[in-house]
């Protein structure tokens, strides 16, 4: 029988190896095949060298066409799964944050071809905590505004409309805060999902709308840590993790 391939898309964390995760690390020891980007950070690719791994360096430069290098890079997923090898497609930080994690998914799945996301530790937290730098204080700062530098300046005073919404610690007061937000202009069918007990056996993700979530999450009986997101982002769990919206 033809072995199948299988491809895990990897955050490699911020640079350090020793931000490598656990799950990251053995997934890496059990890969036949490495394509890397270029925020893996070169401390990392040494350590791949040593373990005797066949690596591709799969990244993009600021120069290159984004589109026609992204397509490169597919086809060698493409091209190492069909042939059967446990690939490894390594990415800096953690895959969907600022990175094509969600394009190559896409792509995945379009293709038939099994994948698994494997979260990494984000330079978005972890570059400033070793810095000495809270990103949130109780009497501070109660929310972060991430950006990329390529975007025009004067949508980050628009964040409300253009971002994504993160909310921790948001479960028992889901009702006011999704009210809020549709008096502050939010269209009450953008998309919300509440993941329940994220990353552990027990997860599960409820998905509704502005209007409709908190009647959901009162229906399901949600009890254990709850994260919230908020935004048209959620749409893309319909395809990628066969569930819902």
């Amino acid at each position: 029988m033809e072995k199948k391939g299988f491809v895990y898309l990897v955050g490699a964390g911020p640079g350090d190896p020793e931000l490598l995760t656990i799950k990251a690390l053995n997934i890496i020891k059990s890969a036949d095949v490495i394509l890397y980007d270029k925020l893996v950070g070169d401390d990392i690719v040494k350590f791949l060298k040593a373990m005797g791994k066949e690596i591709v360096y799969a990244g993009k430069s600021s120069h290159e066409k984004g589109g026609a290098r992204q397509e490169e890079i597919n086809n060698l997923m493409k091209h190492y799964a069909k042939m059967g090898k446990i690939v490894v497609r390594l990415k800096g930080g953690d895959p969907f944050v600022f990175g094509r994690g969600c394009i190559e998914a896409e792509f995945l799945k379009k293709e038939g071809i099994d994948f698994e996301i494997i979260p990494g530790v984000s330079s978005i937290n972890a570059v400033p905590t070793n810095a000495g730098i809270p990103l949130t204080h109780p009497e501070i700062s109660s929310s972060v505004l991430v950006v990329t530098g390529r975007d025009n300046v004067l949508r980050w005073k628009n964040a409300l409309d253009h971002s994504t919404i993160v909310i921790l610690m948001g479960k028992d007061r889901i009702e006011q805060i999704c009210k809020k937000l549709i008096e502050l202009g939010k269209n009450p069918e953008t998309p919300v999902a509440v993941i329940e007990n994220g990353t552990l056996e027990s997860q599960k993700t409820i998905f509704g709308s502005l209007s409709t979530i908190s009647g959901k999450i009162a229906k399901a009986d949600v009890k254990g840590p709850a994260l919230i997101v908020v935004g048209d982002v959620v749409r893309f769990a319909k395809n990628l993790m066969d569930r819902k919206v």
